[in-house]
């Protein structure tokens, strides 16, 4: 007997085949991560760099008392009043310092959160976007696997971990505009790059230069594209930037400062620039070698980075010389897309040697930089000790508890930090004159041998009484009657 062939109505009772992802009887969705690797990276980026600067703020490994200027600074933003930073002294007006008005950008994120963490929180997201135009310009010039591997030796570049250590600086703002500058540069795209550069004018008084460089090689590039109406706006750009950079020095700065000059501009010469040339050719090639293996001289983009270092060379402080603290952040997009503006065609360059140098160099260059890693900041979050807080610490931020808030207080870069959002804060020796609420310091090198002489030293008409010693910070309050008085400028 023939079985009978099955109807549609008990056909339609089979259940069909459960999709392997999603709800039944919708197809699956794959979750793509293409094109959002950029995004991805920035956001890692920006919870390492976090975690490195937070740790250090709570650890009280604050380095300089930077942090803390620029947090008097934001906080009177904040709050709708002149940037008066008294850690330099009673009234001084830290565009007398760095004309940096780009800052006040921070004032209502820390209106709501009072703490110097979000100084620190909102330079590591600026540091950490940066990474998506370089790496977004890399994967598109050199496709995925080498554009990642140059994003993230980006992201780890000893210029970039080197700032994420020092605190915080204005320039985490100057970073990510260069760096989206000169993607929308190797795009072709000459107005938007000029526009993303202008706003460095307000970073800090040097990026004027770092403009007009970035402009004259768009007026290079489009030049050189053929598309010659874009030359003039460019060179106008540069010229604006100079002037920018001239006047800021020559008149800006000095209208808020109180001595009426630029302390930075009268740094200049010194010993001349062949002063500490051992010093300055290891920094040239630190910046050259690890970053893109020479190979950026071969792009005119490299010569933005011209401005920063003429100016650190030529001065007289040797801070600037070397490769500490925060001053090659600023390089870092430059050289790193310098890079990738070179390398297409080096890949394709009809020299064997250099066809095979450049397509091995993306994976080198992220060599180089995970094996610095091992001996910059970002190598310490492997160990237990960055995500722990000392009891130490904890005792003597407990003594810096005691001061009351709207005190004024005399400090130096240990306690600082722990002040400047709820204390009015001066360095140590710098109050011209007002005798403060308390006196607190970090002694541990015992460079203070007489504390309550040292107090009769700064303030000879006031007495002050030892209030705590806790793992070499010294605290002290002034119980003599306050004098009335009023501290010059102000």
């Amino acid at each position: 007997m023939v079985p009978s062939a099955p109807s549609v109505q008990s056909s339609a009772l089979i259940p069909a085949p459960v999709a392997a992802s999603g709800s039944a009887g919708r197809p699956g969705r794959r979750i793509s991560l293409a094109g959002r690797e950029p995004c991805l990276l920035a956001a890692g980026l920006f919870v390492a760099y976090a975690v490195v600067s937070i740790g250090r703020y709570l650890r009280m490994g604050t380095r300089s008392y930077d942090l803390g200027i620029y947090e008097q600074a934001v906080r009177a933003y904040a709050h709708f009043q002149a940037p008066i930073v008294e850690l330099k002294g009673p009234g001084y007006n830290v565009l007398g310092d760095h004309f940096s008005p780009v800052t006040m950008l921070f004032g209502p994120f820390y209106r709501v959160f009072p703490s110097p963490v979000t100084l620190l929180v909102a330079q590591a997201a600026l540091f950490a976007l940066s990474a998506v135009p370089v790496t977004r310009a890399a994967v598109r010039a050199l496709g995925r696997a080498r554009g990642l591997a140059l994003g993230v030796a980006y992201g780890l570049s000893w210029g970039l971990q080197n700032a994420v250590d020092f605190d915080f600086h204005e320039i985490c703002f100057a970073v990510p505009l260069i760096a989206f500058s000169l993607e929308a540069l190797l795009r072709r795209r000459w107005r938007a790059a000029l526009f993303w550069g202008l706003p460095l004018v307000l970073v800090k008084e040097d990026q004027g230069l770092t403009l007009a460089a970035i402009a004259v090689v768009v007026a290079l590039r489009a030049r050189r594209d053929g598309d010659s109406r874009v030359v003039p706006y460019a060179l106008a750009v540069a010229a604006f930037g100079a002037v920018a950079t001239l006047l800021t020095f020559t008149l800006v700065v000095p209208a808020f400062n109180t001595t009426g000059t630029s302390d930075y501009l009268s740094k200049v010469g010194g010993g001349g620039p062949l002063s500490g040339m051992d010093i300055k050719i290891r920094t040239v090639l630190w910046l050259l070698i690890p970053t893109s293996g020479l190979l950026a001289l071969r792009s005119p983009v490299v010569l933005a980075v011209l401005p920063t270092l003429g100016w650190r060379f030529v001065s007289s402080d040797d801070n600037y010389w070397g490769t500490a603290w925060h001053y090659s952040a600023v390089l870092m997009p430059i050289v790193t897309l310098a890079l990738v503006d070179v390398l297409p065609a080096a890949r394709h360059s009809a020299r064997p040697r250099l066809r095979s140098y450049a397509t091995q160099l993306p994976a080198a260059v992220l060599a180089a930089s995970l094996a610095l890693t091992t001996a910059l900041p970002l190598g310490k979050l492997t160990e237990a000790d960055a995500y722990r807080v000392p009891e130490s610490v904890r005792a003597v931020e407990r003594l810096i508890a005691t001061i009351p808030d709207g005190a004024t207080v005399e400090a130096n870069i240990g306690p600082i930090a722990r002040l400047t959002s709820r204390c009015r804060v001066f360095w140590i020796g710098r109050t011209k004159g007002l005798a403060p609420d308390y006196i607190v310091f970090n002694n541990n090198s015992r460079w203070v041998k007489d504390v309550p002489g040292f107090a009769r030293q700064l303030h000879p008409r006031d007495t002050y009484t030892l209030r705590g010693v806790i793992q070499g910070y010294v605290l002290l309050k002034r119980t003599s009657p306050e004098r009335a008085t009023t501290p010059p400028g102000r």
